[in-house]
C-alpha cells in the first residue's frame, strides 16, 4: 500500500534508472532520441497513475510522512505536464552537441520525482529529502552545456545559493523540532499552543519561509535567478522556472495552513511584504533588461509576487487561487521557453531583444505563439494569465486587502511595457543579413506537439477554466481545509 501511494514517483524513478542504464549501451555517435521517447512514456504513465489516485480516498503512507489527496494529485499532474513539454522540446535540442543526452532525460525525471515528493509530504524531513533530490538534479542540468562558461557559472551560482537556502530551511526544521518535539505538520500544529518557547516557533517559521523564498525566487531572495536563467539551457530554464516553483509553493501552502495555522497573523504580514517586494523588484528590474532570458527571469520574480498575493486571502479562496495561478503560469512560461529553445538553438545566438527583430517575417507561427504567451503574461482577456490574476486579486479583495490588489494592478501595468517592447522587436523589420540566423532549424514533430500543448493549455485556462478551477477547489477543500 505504501508503494501504491507513491506510484507516480516509483514510475518516474524506475524510468530514470532504466534510461541511465541504457545510455552507456548506445554507441557514442548514435542518437539518444529513443531514450527521450522512453522518458516521455514514463512521464505519461506517472500522470495516469496520479489521475487514478484522484479517485482514491485520502490516505497516508510511510508512517504518516506522505499524504495523497486532491492537493498532491493537482501538483503531480502539473509537474508531469511541465516535464512532458520539457522532454518534447529537448529531444532535438542536444542532438549533436551533447555526448550524454540520455543522462539529461534521466535527470529531468529524477528532478520531477523530488518535486512530487515535496508536494505530497506532510513532514518537514520528507520535504527536505524531496527538495534535495529535485535540487541536485537541477544543479547538474543548469550546467549541462559543457564547455560554456556561462553555463558553468549558472550551475555554480545555483548550487551555492541553493545550498545556502537549504541551510536556512534545515535550521528552521531543527528549531521547530526543539519547540514542539515534532516535524510532522499535524504534530507542529498541535504542539505550538503548548510550546514553552514561542519565540523559537516564530524564528523557525521565519527560517522556513526564507528557505522556501529562495526556491520560489521571491524578493529579496531572488539574486540567483537572472544569472542562472541566463546561463542555463533554455529547456532547463523552462523547467526550473515553473515545476520547482510549483512544488515549493505547494510546500509553502501546506506549511502555512497545516503546520502554522495559529500563526497566520504573523506569516500573512511577512508574505504580504514579500509579495509587494517581489512584484516591484521583478517588474522594475525587467524594464532595464536587454537580454530576453534575463527579462523573463525578472518576470518570473514578479509572477512569484502575484502568486504570493493568494496566500494573504481567505483560506479556501487563497489556496484555490494559488493552485490555479501555478497552472496558468506554467502553461504560458514553459510555452515561451519552448519558442526560445526552437529559435535560438543550443548555441543561443539570439539573446538580446533586438536580435529577435524580423522573427515574425521568418517564423510567423512561432512568433504568433510567443506573442500569445507574452500577452497572457500581461493578463490580456481570454488567456490563462488574465483569469489567473483575476482569481488571485479577487481572493485578496474578498479578504479585505484592497491596497495589495491596487499594487498588484499597478505592477501589471508596469509589466505591459517590457512585454510589449519584446513584441515590438519580434514584429519589427530586420536587415537581410539576419534572415538566415532567424530562420533556424525547422520545427520537429516533438517540438510542435510541445508548443501545441502549451498554446492549448494557455487558451483553455483563459476560456474554459472550469475543470482546473474545480480541481483546485477540491484540492483546497479535501487536503488543507479538512482539519
Amino acid at each position: 500500500m505504501n508503494l501504491l501511494r507513491l506510484l507516480p514517483e516509483v514510475i518516474l524513478t524506475l524510468t530514470g534508472v532504466l534510461v541511465m542504464l541504457a545510455e552507456p549501451l548506445l554507441a557514442p555517435g548514435k542518437s539518444r532520441k529513443p531514450l527521450g521517447w522512453f522518458a516521455i512514456s514514463g512521464t505519461l504513465y506517472a500522470a495516469v497513475a496520479s489521475m487514478c489516485q484522484l479517485h482514491q480516498p485520502v490516505g497516508t503512507a510511510f508512517y504518516g510522512m506522505v499524504q495523497v489527496d486532491a492537493f498532491s494529485v493537482f501538483f503531480h499532474l502539473l509537474i508531469c505536464s511541465v516535464v512532458l513539454v520539457t522532454l518534447l522540446s529537448s529531444l532535438d535540442y542536444f542532438e549533436g552537441f551533447a555526448t550524454h543526452a540520455g543522462e539529461y532525460f534521466a535527470l529531468v525525471l529524477f528532478a520531477a520525482t523530488g518535486m512530487m515528493l515535496m508536494t505530497c509530504s506532510v513532514e518537514l524531513l520528507m520535504v527536505f529529502i524531496g527538495l534535495e533530490i529535485s535540487s541536485i538534479a537541477t544543479y547538474i542540468m543548469a550546467g549541462f552545456r559543457k564547455g560554456k562558461g556561462a553555463s558553468a557559472e549558472s550551475a555554480l551560482k545555483y548550487f551555492l545559493l541553493g545550498s545556502f537556502a537549504t541551510a536556512f530551511f534545515l535550521y528552521g526544521v531543527a528549531l521547530i523540532f526543539g519547540a514542539t518535539g515534532s516535524t510532522s505538520f499535524s504534530g507542529i500544529a498541535a504542539g505550538i499552543p503548548n510550546s514553552q518557547t514561542p519565540l523559537l516557533v516564530v524564528a523557525s517559521l521565519g527560517m522556513v519561509l526564507v528557505g522556501l523564498g529562495f526556491k520560489v525566487s521571491a524578493a529579496p531572495f531572488h539574486v540567483w535567478t537572472p544569472d542562472v536563467y541566463q546561463g542555463a539551457p533554455s529547456p532547463v530554464v523552462g523547467l526550473m522556472s515553473t515545476a520547482p516553483k510549483a512544488a515549493a509553493f505547494a510546500v509553502l501552502l501546506r506549511v502555512t495552513y497545516m503546520a502554522f495555522p495559529t500563526l497566520q497573523h504573523r506569516w500573512a504580514i511577512l508574505i504580504w511584504v514579500l509579495a509587494v517586494l517581489s512584484m516591484f523588484t521583478g517588474n522594475l528590474c525587467a524594464l532595464l533588461q536587454r537580454d530576453a532570458k534575463r527579462m523573463l527571469a525578472y518576470s518570473s520574480i514578479a509572477h512569484a509576487g502575484y502568486l504570493l498575493v493568494a496566500f494573504t486571502a481567505l483560506r479556501a479562496d487563497g489556496i484555490a487561487a494559488a493552485c490555479f495561478y501555478s497552472a496558468a503560469y506554467a502553461a504560458m512560461n514553459v510555452g515561451a521557453f519552448v519558442v526560445l529553445t526552437q529559435v535560438a538553438g543550443v548555441e543561443e545566438k539570439l539573446r538580446n531583444l533586438e536580435d529577435f527583430a524580423g522573427l515574425a517575417q521568418q517564423r510567423p507561427v512561432l512568433s504568433a505563439a510567443l506573442a500569445f504567451f507574452l500577452l497572457s503574461m500581461i493578463g490580456i482577456p481570454f488567456t490563462a494569465g488574465f483569469f489567473g490574476k483575476f482569481y488571485v486579486f479577487s481572493a485578496a479583495l474578498h479578504a479585505g486587502h484592497l491596497w495589495l490588489v491596487i499594487l498588484g494592478l499597478l505592477n501589471s501595468g508596469i509589466a505591459c511595457y517590457y512585454y510589449l517592447r519584446f513584441l515590438v522587436n519580434i514584429y519589427s523589420p530586420a536587415p537581410a543579413s539576419k534572415a538566415e540566423a532567424l530562420r533556424g532549424k525547422p520545427v520537429t514533430i516533438a517540438t510542435g506537439i510541445a508548443l501545441a500543448l502549451c498554446v492549448a493549455a494557455t487558451l483553455a485556462l483563459g476560456i474554459v477554466p472550469g475543470c482546473v478551477l474545480h480541481l483546485a477547489g477540491r484540492a483546497a477543500a479535501t487536503s488543507l481545509l479538512a482539519r
